[in-house]
C-alpha cells in the first residue's frame, strides 16, 4: 500500500509542478523503495539524463540526513514502541543506511524489526526495474539490477541453513555496523554546495512532500 501510494502521488505532484517525466518517476522510486539503490538500478533502465540522477540522489541523500537525527526525536517524543518505531523508520526511510542509523539509536528490537522489512521493501526493487522498462520501453533498454538483492537473499539462506554461518553471525554483524557508519560518513561527502546548487525547488519539492507523506 505505502509503495503504491507513493508512487502514484509522485506521478500526480511530478505533473502538477511540471518536473519532466524521468526526474519525477526517479525521485518517486527512491522515496518509495531503496533511495539511491533504488534510482541507481532504475536510471539506466529508463535512460536518466546524468542531471537528473544527481539531482534525485541529492535530494535523497539530504532527507536521509535528516531522517538520521529526527526519527528518533519525533519517536520519543510520540512515545512509540520498538517495533512501531521499526515499522515506522523502514517504511519511511529511503537507504538501508539509514534506517539501519536511526533504528540503532532508538533500540535493538527497533534495529531488528526495521532492517528486515526495510530490506524485504528493497526486493521491490525487481518488479519495479520492469515496471520502469516498460513505462519508458526502447529498443536499447537494458536491466540493472542491484548486487545487495540476491546477496542479501543469499545471506538469509545461509543464516538459516549453515550452522558455521549462524555461529559467526554476531561477529559479521558487529563488523557491518562499523562499516556501516564508514557509509554513512561517505553519503555524507557526496553533500557539498556543488550538489546542492544543482537541485531546483520543485523536484525537491516533489520528494518532500512525499517523504511527509
Amino acid at each position: 500500500i505505502s509503495l503504491t501510494t507513493t508512487l502514484g502521488l509522485g506521478f500526480i505532484l511530478g505533473k502538477a509542478l511540471g518536473i519532466k517525466a524521468k526526474l519525477s518517476h526517479l525521485i518517486g522510486v527512491g522515496t518509495a523503495i531503496c533511495g539511491g539503490s533504488a534510482i541507481a538500478a532504475v536510471a539506466p533502465t529508463i535512460k536518466a539524463e546524468p542531471a537528473e540522477i544527481s539531482v534525485s540522489l541529492a535530494i535523497v541523500f539530504i532527507l536521509n540526513a535528516l531522517a538520521l537525527f529526527i526519527f528518533p526525536v519525533v519517536g520519543h517524543w510520540l512515545d512509540l514502541t520498538q517495533s512501531q518505531f521499526g515499522v515506522w523508520a523502514a517504511i519511511a526511510i529511503h537507504d538501508t543506511s539509514s534506517v539501519v542509523g536511526a533504528a540503532s539509536k532508538y533500540g535493538s528490537d527497533a534495529l531488528q524489526i526495521a532492517t528486515t522489512l526495510k530490506l524485504t521493501r528493497a526486493l521491490w526493487i525487481v518488479p519495479m526495474v520492469l515496471l520502469s522498462a516498460l513505462l519508458f520501453k526502447s529498443k536499447d533498454t537494458k536491466l540493472n539490477l542491484p548486487l545487495f538483492i540476491p546477496l542479501f537473499l543469499l545471506a538469509s539462506i545461509l543464516y538459516t541453513f549453515v550452522p558455521v554461518v549462524s555461529e559467526a553471525a554476531p561477529t559479521i554483524v558487529l563488523i557491518a555496523k562499523k562499516l556501516l557508519l564508514l557509509i554513512l560518513f561517505l553519503i555524507g561527502i557526496n553533500l557539498n554546495l556543488v550538489t546542492l546548487r544543482t537541485i531546483s525547488a520543485r523536484p525537491f519539492l516533489q520528494g518532500f512532500i512525499l517523504w511527509i507523506m
